[in-house]
């Protein structure tokens, strides 16, 4: 299994030299320095940081304020909805960190770490969700047939919550779920690639990282769970190097985890579940496998027939030119 990056470049764009793959993104600009994706990290963490106390120190004072009662970890609960909403506020944050860290730290265009073509490709965001919505489903529903840790993993003999409640979670999950997956794909295949790709040729010392980084992010739960993550991880850091962006990855883990969220919401006390993936018996983490190889095939088959020529980015400035002012000039007349 091999990384190929198309080298042409897009009609119109000014640029010199060969072109970058995604993981090479950092060097666009020709201001690259070893030192700035260790500084890009401590500043990704230490925002994300600042911008979740602010977020919950408001909410507990707004939540105080109206009566709300404090949980066994002494956070206010709002209810399963509302709090749902805020663990994927928190993780939605990392967005705009990640995009300033690029743009202030890495001294790069902010859209460089969404693709090669310097912003996020709708068109082929749009195509992959559709790859991943019959791929996801066919997964999810065989995942309710298979018997693990004693029963099965569907939801029989759980209690339907109500249209009245399902409805509302619904739309609050349509809307930040895909933010969450978004983040937290801007976070490890964006931000971490790219910063071990900027110190490092090989893509495959630029996926390695960040997979095994993602699955422990999500706590040690079973082996099984944690083997299911790596793969995620290292198959969507793949897609991304691939396809030059992050689109198929953002599909996948958007379409993946709303669904998820979506079937826990219809039942009584689904919502407050603490589990992860890293959580999951082995029955389910090979169909959860299954289900990423297969999505992984079908981009990939796509990519070969349509001959993309957008997985890689030519070299932003020629010799002698002013770097930042030539980045923007690419960045800006690229198209998808």
């Amino acid at each position: 299994m091999t990384f190929s990056t198309t080298p042409p470049v897009p009609a119109g764009v000014l640029g010199a030299g060969a072109p970058l793959p995604y993981h090479r993104m950092a060097h666009v600009t020709g201001r690259h320095r070893w030192w700035r994706p260790l500084i890009g990290t401590v500043t990704v963490v230490g925002m994300w940081l600042l911008l979740f106390m602010v977020v919950y120190v408001v909410t507990y004072g707004v939540g105080s304020a109206h009566g709300y009662p404090e949980d066994s970890d002494e956070a206010i609960d709002f209810g399963p909805t509302l709090n749902t909403a805020l663990d994927l506020t928190y993780l939605a944050l990392a967005i705009p960190v990640v995009l300033l860290a690029v743009r202030w730290v890495g001294r790069r265009p902010a859209g460089t770490v969404s693709s090669v073509q310097g912003r996020l490709r709708t068109r082929r965001l749009g195509r992959y969700v559709l790859v991943a919505l019959p791929v996801v489903a066919a997964g999810t529903g065989a995942m309710l047939l298979v018997p693990a840790g004693g029963g099965t993993a569907g939801t029989s003999g759980e209690v339907w919550v109500g249209l009245d409640r399902y409805l509302p979670a619904l739309a609050m999950l349509l809307v930040l779920v895909p933010l969450q997956a978004a983040a937290e794909e801007y976070a490890f295949r964006g931000w971490l690639l790219q910063a071990v790709g900027g110190l490092f040729r090989s893509p495959w010392i630029a996926v390695l990282p960040q997979a095994v980084l993602f699955a422990a992010g999500h706590g040690w739960g079973t082996p099984a769970g944690f083997a299911d993550l790596v793969v995620f991880g290292v198959l969507a850091g793949w897609l991304t190097v691939r396809t030059g962006g992050l689109e198929a990855a953002i599909a996948l883990h958007a379409v993946n985890n709303l669904m998820s969220f979506a079937l826990a919401a219809a039942f009584v006390g689904g919502l407050d579940s603490d589990e992860t993936a890293a959580d999951l018996p082995w029955q389910l983490a090979a169909l959860d496998i299954t289900v990423i190889v297969v999505f992984t095939s079908v981009v990939l088959w796509l990519e070969r027939r349509d001959r993309s020529p957008g997985a890689a980015a030519p070299r932003s400035f020629p010799e002698g030119a002013d770097a930042s002012q030539h980045a923007e000039r690419v960045v800006g007349s690229t198209t998808s």
